[in-house]
């Protein structure tokens, strides 16, 4: 029995089965040709002698430069020197004349007779005028140039003279510390009447609305004749007011005062001490009975009690 596969293509024209012969060739191919693609490759080499070279010769550099100086690194003073190596040294240094010196004041003269190179002493010189101080002998070792040999020749002969004190004496306090205080601003007394808002507003517990409210009251009543009336004022506290009234005084008491013969019901309404009904009442009984002779007299009408009398009078006039 033929396979379907034969059958069919027996049944295919010629070429039908031509075409189908080129496309499995094709598809063959495709698939082989990356394979292939290995074996024609050129293979690239690569040449590393010359960046060889390169590194070894980096490498002879930095040899070659942490060999010929030494650094030295003094935390204390903050400075930093630099001798020359045992390679670079000369044997040849001049020995020079030796005697006990003190480097922070001898002169680059000085520094030259003792054998050091006039390079060298001017440095020195150089580091002591700018404020530097060799506080030990062993301090000649951080100088720049000069040799380990040089400073085991120096050595012995150095003398530091110890920093002389002050020259001015200071006496030791002997009174116990005590911590700064602000000093406490002096309040003045201040006239109640003559007072502005600035003033009243430097005694404790005053702000600016109190000193406000203070000068208000003031202004209605026609000026304070006695120290208490300020307690009057409106939501003041009593507290505030016994820390305040020492420092308050009357200088003159002459308040704005009305005319009860001749002021109106409104005019008279408007002062905080007498207010409408009393107002009204004073001006009824001075059309019914006329003008009052004395101030006294506005105690006749039945509602001003000795209280609202007290108080109120003082502003009170019949001329």
């Amino acid at each position: 029995m033929k396979s379907p596969l034969l059958v069919e293509y027996s049944t295919n024209t010629r070429k039908e089965r031509i075409g189908n012969i080129i496309i499995l060739t094709f598809v063959v191919l495709i698939i082989t040709l990356p394979l292939c693609y290995y074996f024609f490759k050129n293979k690239t080499t690569y040449d590393h002698s010359q960046f060889e070279k390169q590194i070894d010769a980096l490498n002879l550099k930095q040899d070659s430069s942490s060999n010929n100086t030494v650094r030295h690194f003094d935390e204390n003073n903050y400075q930093n020197y630099y001798q020359p190596s045992e390679k670079n040294y000369s044997s040849k240094q001049a020995k020079g004349e030796l005697f006990y010196f003190d480097p922070n004041t001898l002169s680059a003269e000085g520094w030259q007779r003792l054998g050091i190179k006039e390079k060298t002493a001017n440095t020195i010189q150089n580091y002591t005028s700018k404020g530097g101080h060799f506080n030990k002998p062993e301090d000649i070792a951080k100088i720049w140039g000069l040799h380990e040999d040089q400073v085991a020749r120096l050595l012995p002969y150095v003398r530091i003279e110890p920093k002389t004190a002050s020259t001015f004496s200071h006496t030791k306090n002997t009174e116990p510390y005590k911590p700064y205080e602000k000093a406490k601003p002096v309040l003045l007394n201040i006239d109640i009447n003559k007072g502005d808002t600035s003033a009243f507003i430097a005694l404790p517990g005053i702000g600016s609305k109190l000193a406000n409210r203070i000068i208000t009251f003031r202004d209605k009543l026609g000026g304070f004749y006695k120290v208490e009336q300020v307690a009057e004022t409106f939501a003041l506290p009593d507290s505030t007011f016994q820390k305040i009234k020492d420092k308050l005084v009357v200088v003159a008491s002459d308040v704005k005062k009305l005319n009860i013969n001749t002021a109106t019901v409104d005019e008279l309404k408007m002062h905080p001490y007498l207010r409408y009904n009393i107002a009204n009442a004073i001006v009824q009984y001075r059309t019914q009975h006329g003008n009052f002779s004395s101030v006294g007299d506005i105690k006749k009408i039945m509602i001003i009690t000795d209280d609202i009398y007290g108080k109120a009078s003082p502003y009170l006039t019949i001329q």
